[in-house]
């Protein structure tokens, strides 16, 4: 099964066709390549509400059920992927004095 083409658009760096999905574990968005691919780790489904959803294919759940068909992540093979963030989210080292405030 393809994805409808009204959700096909294309990536902006590398320019291959993606849909945008939303995942099941916990509704963010991520970008699929379009094409079906059979070595993919990822299912896609079209639900009720006409929105893409995506999952991850595990052991657990190996299975694809019908109306889904197995895809690959975009980040996984586009040419020009985004940097990737820090996953620092901690804090900062600092170094040197802490500014005071001018006294007269």
């Amino acid at each position: 099964m393809k994805p409808a083409s009204h959700h096909v658009i294309r990536c902006r760096r590398c320019q291959d066709p993606i849909v945008w999905c939303l995942t099941t574990a916990n509704g963010r968005r991520q970008p699929v390549n379009a094409a079906p691919d059979e070595t993919g780790n990822v299912a896609v489904m079209q639900g009720a509400d006409g929105v893409l959803y995506v999952r991850t294919i595990t052991a657990a759940r190996p299975d694809i059920k019908a109306g889904e068909w197995q895809a690959t992540p975009h980040f996984a093979t586009c040419a020009f992927p985004p940097p990737r963030r820090s996953g620092g989210g901690g804090q900062r080292s600092t170094s040197g004095v802490r500014p005071v405030p001018w006294q007269r």
